[in-house]
């Protein structure tokens, strides 16, 4: 059993881990971090922190790993192709992970690595067939015997810098296409959950990345401000807040960068719906992780005519929920990514109760675990209705007309992604349409991301689209070929 095994099971001494530089090990010269059990509160890992020094380090070896080529397009794909099955023998150990660090329940954690395989595979695939397009330069007056075409080139250093919530998938959205496309990448993951990281790089190692062209640092705003200082780094991929992104865009100048920000989301759920559908996938979207994905339904918009029955029949949903510690199989809700967030969130549901929302199910608090919560009643001025919550609390909120919740969701500042039940085609299309937002999802919640679907916002949840065809397509460059035939 590895060290890092050892550690999950949950040892008396946390072990130390370090950065990853040039495929060694290497001790952080900055401070050291504990990595919390989410669920026990207690550190169970130690992380060393890159100092700058480190970072400028980083990136010399990932720009001399880049100009010295990376493999051809074929190679790329079969290193990712590996990887892949690589992590297929390694579920358990990063469900255990996920368990510990990021207080992921067990269908949580598998789903997360589930997806990641998947995200690998379509990966490699995007490698094989990066492609530019031939110019009908003939076509244009003079230009009789030019001929031309496009190339997709990489763009160089790529930094990734990945939120806790989604400690695999997510970061393997960003590292696979930039490997895929060619470039080299510097890992800063959360410092919440930087053990899976450290797992996934491990994984792309063995398969046969080149070592130089995976590098992982440990820390926070210090370490993306000396990233952001190197103008070797070309690119800028980022999942977290808004006020974060608008620091990155801003210092990146005239860089690129990929932008998946925050988000209110919204499901709406029209008088013709089918609750039966409906309501299950609700639940899943509004609780797994706990609440903590940008696309979870905060608000879920209900025709007045079916509020008294969603209540009913959702109330009861929410409350059978089991709660707690996410190493039980039969826990759906784990604990929030720290005790400080999870009395925050408590902090909102109380204040709306004040206020005079109404508290179906949940509303408690036990260290970082909060109970599933519904509530009905809110207003925009609540806290729960204008900012996001990042947590296992949905809110009912009624409306008389699809153009009345519509004008509901492009209200917010946000614009991720928003589902529609309903069976009306004509409906469907109206709200795809005006829906300000970068999906949207019929018969599906809000939270329905497929990894191969382009997957970004607008407005304030940022730029810029994962899924891996896509992301390959953001971390390259056209480049412009032209033959004149003598």
């Amino acid at each position: 059993m590895n060290r890092l095994a050892t550690a999950v099971q949950g040892t008396a001494t946390p072990t130390m881990h370090h950065l990853l530089i040039d495929g060694e090990q290497v001790q952080g010269a900055g401070a050291r971090v504990d990595v919390l059990d989410k669920f026990r509160l207690q550190p169970f890992a130690t992380i060393t922190i890159a100092d700058a020094a480190q970072v400028r380090h980083a990136v010399d070896v990932a720009h001399a790993a880049f100009h010295r080529g990376a493999p051809v397009a074929y190679e790329r794909g079969v290193v990712l192709d590996r990887a892949a099955a690589l992590m297929e023998t390694r579920l358990d150990e990063f469900v255990r992970t996920m368990q510990a660090e990021a207080g992921f329940t067990q269908s949580d954690a598998t789903g997360e690595v589930r997806r990641c395989i998947q995200t690998l595979k379509l990966s490699s695939e995007e490698a094989r067939r990066l492609a530019g397009d031939v110019i009908p330069l003939a076509g244009a007056p003079g230009q009789a015997g030019r001929l031309g075409f496009t190339l997709r080139v990489p763009l160089g250093v790529v930094a990734a810098i990945t939120p806790f919530n989604s400690p695999l998938n997510t970061v393997t959205h960003k590292v696979a296409p930039a490997l895929a496309a060619g470039n080299a990448v510097i890992l800063k993951p959360s410092t919440h959950t930087p053990l899976t990281a450290m797992l996934l790089a491990q994984v792309l190692l063995d398969a046969g990345v080149p070592p130089g062209f995976l590098c992982v640092l440990h820390g926070s705003a210090e370490v993306v401000k000396h990233l952001q200082d190197d103008p070797r780094v070309r690119f800028f991929a980022f999942t977290g807040s808004t006020e974060v992104g608008r620091q990155i865009q801003q210092a990146a100048g005239l860089r690129r960068t990929q932008m998946e920000l925050g988000s209110i989301a919204c499901t709406i759920v029209c008088d013709d719906a089918n609750l039966d559908m409906a309501l299950p996938k609700i639940v899943n979207a509004g609780y797994r992780k706990a609440g903590q994905v940008c696309t979870s339904v905060q608000l879920l918009l209900v025709h007045e005519s079916l509020q008294e029955a969603v209540e009913t029949r959702l109330t009861k949903l929410v409350q059978a929920l089991a709660y707690g510690d996410p190493t039980d199989p039969k826990t759906f809700v784990g604990p929030v990514i720290s005790e400080q967030a999870a009395r925050r969130i408590e902090a909102w549901v109380a204040e709306a109760v004040a206020a005079g929302a109404q508290c179906l199910a949940g509303g408690t608090r036990e260290g970082a675990v909060v109970a599933p919560t519904l509530l009905t009643g809110i207003d925009d001025r609540m806290q729960v209705g204008c900012s996001e919550i990042f947590g296992p609390v949905v809110c009912i909120v009624p409306f008389k007309s699809l153009a009345q919740a519509i004008d509901r969701v492009n209200a917010t500042p946000f614009g991720l992604a928003t589902g529609l039940f309903t069976n009306r085609l004509g409906d469907a299309f109206n709200a795809a349409l005006k829906l300000e937002v970068g999906g949207v999802h019929i018969n599906e919640t809000s939270s329905s991301r497929v990894d191969l679907m382009p997957y970004g916002g607008s407005k304030d949840s940022g730029f810029g689209r994962e899924g891996p065809r896509y992301a390959v397509h953001e971390m390259t460059e056209e480049r412009v070929v032209t033959f004149t035939v003598a």
